[in-house]
């Protein structure tokens, strides 16, 4: 009998960089071209291990992916966690999904480059590989010796209706101007029977982060990290106006068999997901249901996240 080749999707983001603005230090013009000249090796070093393998394998550029990916055994993104958040929200929860980071941030640099300009390059923190250990990470995982973490992600629901898309790190809802307050009201729900009282917000927003996001803009913010197989969801409202009222209630965990139900009471309003680039717009009165009742994430992590 013979066995059908593993069949990968390659995941690239794009090595082009802007044109940097006039009068841009030379030091920093050096970098950004390092930086891409960096990635793009890594790139074709990749390609380069995965031609000498037993597999079948496509390379697609973050920008062209499709919404959804349904033809391969494992997609591998090739960039830093950007890379891999864009993947997953094109991945159900059967297609397992490993994480190249090809321009890690170098400490030396970082150190050197400190008093003239932030040296860092990508965190890569959900990524398990780099050029570093890539082939041995992909032996590993052909050998079924390295298997996925099933990572929980954020449903979201408004009026009822489901968004398509899952929140692998972290939601934003808010005003879509910074500078204007936000207003709603929420409370805690398990089934239709409320676990907490009603709370009524004048704030920035809310912030409700997965245990994958809870190092990300969830901590920057106050928030603790979580471990990363946690069920849970983690809340925290922005910058409230009183925190007199309710104040042990302005953050928070939401159990796996909880729910935060929200009504949205300004005339605008935008959910964010995982960052600024995937939005749904709201309105006054809008009813907004946040759980981790999603499809999980498989992911090959990094050991020291397990």
């Amino acid at each position: 009998m013979v066995m059908k080749k593993m069949r990968l999707l390659l995941l690239l983001k794009p090595f082009s960089v802007s044109s940097p603005p006039p009068h841009t230090p030379p030091q920093i013009i050096q970098f950004l071209e390092n930086r891409r000249k960096v990635h793009h090796d890594a790139i074709n070093f990749c390609q380069a291990i995965l031609r000498k393998k037993s597999v079948e394998w496509k390379a697609v550029l973050r920008n062209n992916l499709l919404p959804a990916i349904n033809d391969v055994d494992l997609v591998v993104t090739i960039g830093g966690d950007g890379t891999l958040l864009h993947a997953s929200h094109s991945l159900d929860d059967k297609i397992p999904v490993l994480g190249v980071n090809s321009d890690p941030t170098r400490i030396d640099e970082v150190e050197q480059c400190s008093s003239e300009f932030d040296a860092n390059r990508s965190t890569g923190h959900l990524c398990a590989a780099s050029v570093e250990n890539f082939e041995q990470v992909l032996d590993a995982i052909l050998e079924g010796q390295f298997l996925p973490s099933e990572l929980r992600r954020t449903m979201i629901s408004v009026n009822a209706l489901h968004l398509s898309t899952y929140a692998l790190n972290d939601i934003l809802v808010a005003h879509p101007c910074p500078a204007s307050v936000s207003r709603f009201s929420f409370r805690i729900k398990e089934g239709n029977k409320p676990c907490s009282p009603l709370v009524n917000c004048r704030s920035s927003g809310l912030r409700v982060s997965t245990a994958a996001g809870s190092t990300a803009a969830m901590h920057s913010a106050g928030g603790f990290p979580m471990p990363i197989l946690s069920r849970d969801l983690q809340y925290m409202i922005r910058e409230p106006i009183s925190t007199e009222e309710a104040s042990d209630l302005m953050r928070g965990l939401i159990k796996d068999d909880q729910t935060l139900v929200a009504t949205w009471t300004c005339r605008k309003g935008v959910i964010y997901i995982d960052g600024s680039h995937i939005y749904h717009t709201i309105q006054d009165g809008d009813i907004i249901a946040i759980s981790s009742n999603a499809p999980v994430l498989k992911v090959l992590l990094p050991r020291h996240l397990l």
